[in-house]
């Protein structure tokens, strides 16, 4: 019986529970309607110490009955995986399993648990995060939007920008954005990054780039669609990104997790059989398409030690953006990071965000994302909220 465990449990639940803990257990418990708000303001309000709270809040539900009682055990899970295992609870779920239902994606980032960070700090096989070098961390944002050529803007990529830049600041880092760039400006960007003062003390760096592509290049903002044999091609070749970052040019990111996730085609193919009207596919690709979906057109070769890259797509082919709601990627990506990043590494992370593209609605339009030569040598968690 769930109210028992609680009982049984309630001196140490007490004397253990951490007040992050206890206030995510308030709004988790308050969403599923176990407790109305009065009663979590008086959970809060009435009582001084951490240990009041706890015992304020144990209490009143195990009073509530035992499906109350499992619903908290379950969220402790969750929330303080470790907590849950040393106060030796059960699963807090009912003997007969409930139906699968869709997961529901977080819209603002969960909080990893101080018990779940500092369980990880010692481990060997995860890279340190103490919270001096996650209060410096630092990500660069850059996001293409309007083309000198209009007939190139990427509708709905004002919202990929909005979205990955409420992303990126949650996770603690201080965010340098640069909008509208040619291929040389994104080159001047990067390497104007990786001379950046608190590369020294950061634990990790992530750098997003937005635009359409082709395969080893992000195009400018003056891309063309055709370009005479004297004319320079306006884009940035991915492989810079790692030169810049990489120990010769940047020692201050030496064993330190550099993330690369970048929104772009990288041809002009589709994943799935579609016929498209794409007369450069090597240039760009980006028309309508059906469903109210457009296509966005890229590769990086990793030679560095602690890189990993998420690309939208796979060599050769398109990925796809909402001329509202952004592109599909970001939209993933920020779903799964907002809903897992409190207890995922990065490797779990993107692989839930490839596994959101097994169920990819249109049925004639593929995209799947590519992890590119991962070579992080531990895992790497953002810890967010600490």
């Amino acid at each position: 019986m769930a109210g028992k465990e609680l009982v049984n449990v309630r001196t140490r639940f007490v004397g253990k529970a951490h007040k992050v803990v206890i206030n995510q257990l308030l709004d988790d418990l308050l969403e599923d309607g176990v407790l109305n708000k009065g009663e979590k303001d008086s959970v809060l309000e009435d009582n001084s110490s951490t240990a009041n709270k706890a015992r304020s809040l144990i209490d009143m539900v195990r009073r509530k009955g035992d499906e109350a009682s499992r619903k908290m055990i379950a969220h402790l899970q969750s929330r303080d995986p470790f907590l849950h295992s040393e106060l030796g609870l059960s699963s807090g779920q009912p003997a007969q399993p409930e139906p699968q239902t869709e997961q529901q994606w977080s819209r603002t980032l969960i909080h990893t648990s101080e018990a779940f960070w500092k369980e990880k700090l010692n481990h060997k096989d995860i890279y340190p995060a103490a919270k001096k070098s996650m209060s410096n961390r630092v990500a660069l944002l850059i996001t293409n939007i309007k083309f000198t050529d209009e007939t190139f803007n990427r509708k709905g990529a004002e919202e990929d920008e909005r979205n990955m830049e409420k992303l990126l600041k949650a996770l603690g880092y201080d965010v340098v954005k640069r909008t509208n760039l040619t291929g040389k400006a994104i080159d001047d960007a990067v390497n104007e990054f990786s001379k950046h003062p608190k590369l020294k003390e950061t634990d990790s760096v992530l750098v997003v780039i937005m635009s359409h592509g082709k395969l080893g290049a992000v195009l400018g903002v003056d891309c063309k669609s055709k370009i005479s044999d004297n004319e320079t091609p306006d884009e940035f070749p991915i492989n810079n990104i790692y030169k810049y970052l990489g120990p010769q040019r940047c020692p201050a990111l030496l064993n330190k997790p550099k993330i690369i996730m970048i929104q772009a085609c990288r041809g002009g193919e589709v994943g799935a059989v579609l016929v498209t009207d794409c007369a450069n596919p090597a240039v760009v690709c980006d028309n309508a398409g059906e469903g109210n979906i457009e296509d966005d057109s890229f590769q990086v070769v990793n030679k560095e030690k602690d890189f990993t890259s998420f690309l939208s797509c796979t060599p050769d082919t398109v990925s796809f953006r909402h001329p509202e709601n952004g592109s599909l990627f970001i939209q993933y990506v920020v779903g799964v990071l907002n809903t897992f990043a409190h207890k995922d590494d990065i490797g779990e992370l993107f692989r839930k965000v490839m596994q959101r593209f097994e169920d990819f609605s249109p049925q004639t339009k593929r995209q799947m994302p590519t992890i590119d030569r991962c070579t992080l040598t531990k895992r790497f968690y953002f810890f967010p909220g600490l």
